[in-house]
């Protein structure tokens, strides 16, 4: 069986040491490049706590690309680098996993486009948990039969964006819920207390150490509330999903978006 080559984007990084973990421990794929601004010219392996790799993390995604001829590549870089990374993967006819947080509307546009342009093709998706991707799925059911909804996303506190890409996704879907009644924006303006208001849901940020990924929907109705939550408590909570992806990404066309397509 042919092993999926894969490029780590941010290999240095927690989540990227984390997929160079998770490619390590798989009879499918081969870790044939790790690319990083940190770390250059350090074992892969050993930055992953691994034995050593014999494979030095470089700070050229260009030079990686050229070298090793990768078929999939998955980016946990910094949201400053995303966008250039994939123009890069994606015009090399990299398949192209992103997990980066920092992309807009606007960028997944054009990453549309250039996935067309270059037959090409690249997945994102905001939280590759898959008790996430059940929590925003169970809360857009929520949203066509409850009065009202906040969201309530807690994150460690070096965590560069606020709200996090997967609250405004959770929002997005449910304001999009055929028939959605909960996504009324607030009855009375509560002042800068009340969170940022994301497709009329509110959605309050919480920074602190000691935290990994968390998110809590609350809905509203006469005499009743409900409660969905999701709790990454280490980050290997995100590894079958970006495993799923890696498999799955070359059996599809054009941009994807959202980790349900393929579960």
């Amino acid at each position: 069986m042919d092993r999926i080559r894969v490029l780590v984007i941010g290999a240095a990084g927690r989540m990227g040491r984390e997929v160079v973990r998770a490619v390590a421990g798989q009879n499918d794929m081969t870790l044939v490049a790790a690319v990083d601004r940190a770390g250059v010219g350090r074992d892969a392996g050993s930055l992953a706590g691994l034995e050593p790799s014999g494979l030095a993390v470089t700070g050229s995604l260009l030079e990686a690309i050229a070298r090793t001829s990768p078929e999939v590549s998955v980016d946990f870089s910094l949201p400053d680098a995303v966008m250039a990374n994939a123009r890069t993967t994606v015009a090399a006819n990299v398949a192209t996993v992103i997990g980066a947080t920092g992309l807009t509307d606007q960028n997944l546009t054009e990453l549309a486009s250039l996935c067309v342009e270059q037959q090409t093709p690249a997945f994102y998706t905001p939280n590759f948990a898959i008790g996430a991707v059940l929590m925003m799925q169970f809360a857009t059911q929520a949203a066509r039969h409850m009065e009202a909804a906040e969201i309530i996303e807690l994150h460690h506190a070096t965590k560069l964006d606020s709200p996090s890409a997967t609250a405004v996704r959770t929002a997005q879907l449910m304001a999009a819920a055929p028939g959605a009644r909960a996504t009324r924006p607030p009855s009375a303006d509560h002042g800068p207390a009340r969170g940022q208001t994301v497709s009329s849901i509110p959605v309050h940020s919480v920074r602190l150490p000691g935290l990994v990924a968390h998110q809590e929907v609350i809905f509203g109705a006469v005499g009743q509330t409900l409660s969905i939550r999701h709790d990454s408590t280490g980050r290997e909570s995100f590894m079958p999903g970006v495993l799923l992806a890696m498999r799955k990404i070359r059996s599809l066309a054009g941009l994807t978006v959202g980790l349900e397509k393929i579960l």
